[in-house]
């Protein structure tokens, strides 16, 4: 009995010992514990994962969120997760091919320049703020207002063109707006941009769902308010 009792706590040790070394250490023990925004640049496709430590053939175990695949089909053959100290955080096939390659560009932020995808973000959810407003959210009638006063309705619209959408400009628009000939309109970083045929884009930045500001902002700033 006492050398089966012994046998078993050598075992024992033993399983423990080879659990902890295989366990994340050092770079790769900082991504548990949180759940990860995948985004692309734009943030227009974000999405989350969580790093586990449990072992596979491919690394480290991890989860997407259910609609990952979706915005990035290339999720589908991601199997694993290696982060070795100082070097490149790669999330693999289950042959052990790297898929994506992240280096930390600042802390906790990560991105990865990948063919046929582009550029891919990774940082703890929510540190980046909410995702920008879609294009299909500010889709409708709007109106450039500076000191309580509107000078100059205008709609939004869906139709696709060029780099954005279309943007018609209504009858008894003030000349100061006029001029300017604006003609298209964008989404781009979470700033809405008008944009005339030719010249100077004007930036707005979202004060609230129905209120943009122009930015930089000036003493008397420009508003695009909703209609």
């Amino acid at each position: 009995m006492i050398v089966r009792a012994t046998l078993l706590a050598a075992m024992l040790a033993l399983a423990c010992s080879q659990a902890l070394a295989q366990a994340p250490a050092g770079d790769a023990a900082k991504m548990l514990g949180e759940a990860w925004e995948f985004s692309n640049a734009d943030r227009d496709k974000v999405c989350t994962v969580t790093f586990k430590p449990e072992a596979t053939p491919a690394g480290y175990r991890l989860e997407f969120d259910t609609n990952c695949a979706n915005l990035f089909p290339l999720v589908k053959d991601i199997a694993g997760w290696k982060f070795p100290d100082n070097d490149l955080l790669r999330l693999l096939d289950g042959k052990g091919k790297p898929l994506i390659e992240f280096s930390e560009v600042e802390t906790g932020i990560f991105e990865a320049p990948t063919p046929g995808v582009g550029l891919l973000f990774l940082q703890v959810a929510g540190a980046g703020g909410p995702p920008p407003r879609a294009a299909d959210t500010v889709f409708g009638d709007w109106a450039i207002v500076r000191g309580g006063k509107v000078l100059c309705a205008l709609t939004l619209d869906g139709t696709a063109v060029r780099d954005g959408f279309t943007l018609v400009v209504k009858p008894n628009c003030d000349q100061t707006i006029a001029r300017l000939g604006l003609a298209f309109w964008s989404m781009d970083r979470g700033e809405l941009v008008l944009l005339p045929a030719r010249g100077n884009s004007w930036r707005f930045e979202e004060t609230d769902a129905a209120t943009w500001r122009r930015i930089p902002e000036g003493a008397n700033p420009y508003t695009l308010v909703k209609q």
